[in-house]
């Protein structure tokens, strides 16, 4: 496979973007009146006036599963593929991982455990930055997950994933598809959603009071209030979206993927929308600082500049 680089580095991500923002306006002598897809979410001071939607590389498969570190650089998935690239600030792309099990949702914590739901192997496993691989769940009461699709660790160390089925449903073994939790201890596999249609974006709050998941089969976002044994209560409807990916900004604003990365503020009030050339299937805040929202779609990466941080930059 050839990946086609179309960026290189965090300075022309930002130059490129701002070239493009001039030739929509003005070309040789002529004064055009372009509509501007992005003009609510300039306004709401989610994105800088410059900003443009950019393809960062393309030639992939399908990506998914985006989670960055620290530094701002990028993990995410080739799901068909099965493997696992990463995105670095001076715009290359990697291979990191082969023989992935077909992994989709990704999620690196603050000590480089990168942890992957492998929908192809039914499981959701930790790999340790030495490389080992520990295998945190792939059995619910004795039968096999369906596919582990997302996933999203709470700041003590447990793990949220949702375990819906898309495809064929011969060979399955639960009752439907759920919600589960792993306590920090990993001392059992725990169902907490029993009543979506198709569950499958998540995320929390960085305070891990709040966790959001979206329904894709049933068409909305459920917001729910985290305890201390890390059950859920106070479920309560968010947006009548359902999404494939979802991540939060610093202040509270969430996004979802759709036909397009809608986004929401904290009341669940519909700010804007980014259209992006293929269909988005996630996102994540990137880049140094965080001021990047990074966003896998179908073949390609995209990226776009944001005044707002990453969640993660609120720790």
């Amino acid at each position: 496979m050839v990946i086609r680089k179309e960026v290189r580095g965090m300075k022309g991500i930002w130059l490129r973007m701002l070239r493009l923002a001039l030739a929509a306006v003005v070309l040789p002598g002529i004064i055009l009146a372009q509509p501007d897809p992005l003009v609510a979410l300039k306004k709401a001071g989610i994105l800088p006036e410059f900003a443009k939607v950019i393809q960062l590389a393309t030639g992939f498969r399908f990506t998914e599963g985006p989670t960055a570190d620290p530094a701002g650089n990028v993990y995410f998935s080739d799901i068909p593929a099965n493997r696992i690239y990463f995105w670095s600030l001076d715009g290359t792309v990697i291979l990191h991982r082969r023989d992935t099990g077909g992994a989709n949702g990704l999620f690196l914590d603050p000590n480089g455990n990168l942890f992957v739901c492998e929908g192809g192997n039914r499981r959701v496993v930790q790999i340790e930055p030495n490389g080992t691989v520990r295998v945190l769940a792939d059995r619910y009461q004795g039968k096999r997950l369906n596919s582990p699709n997302d996933l999203w660790v709470t700041p003590d160390g447990g793990i949220y994933f949702t375990d819906p089925r898309y495809g064929s449903r011969e060979d399955l073994e639960q009752d439907g598809e759920h919600v589960y939790f792993i306590p920090p201890d990993r001392s059992a596999v725990i169902r907490v959603i029993d009543d979506m249609v198709r569950p499958n974006g998540i995320v929390g709050t960085p305070d891990g009071k709040t966790l959001f998941v979206a329904d894709h089969g049933g068409g909305a976002t459920y917001a729910y209030d985290i305890g201390p044994n890390g059950l859920l209560t106070n479920k309560r409807l968010f947006v009548r979206q359902g999404s494939d990916g979802m991540t939060l900004d610093s202040e509270g604003n969430v996004y979802l993927t759709g036909e397009a990365v809608t986004v929401y503020d904290p009341s669940g009030k519909k700010l804007g929308e980014i259209p992006v050339p293929e269909r988005p299937t996630n996102v994540t805040f990137a880049g140094r600082g965080g001021r990047l929202l990074f966003i896998t779609a179908r073949t390609s990466i995209y990226a776009v500049a944001t005044l707002v941080r990453g969640w993660q930059w609120k720790r």
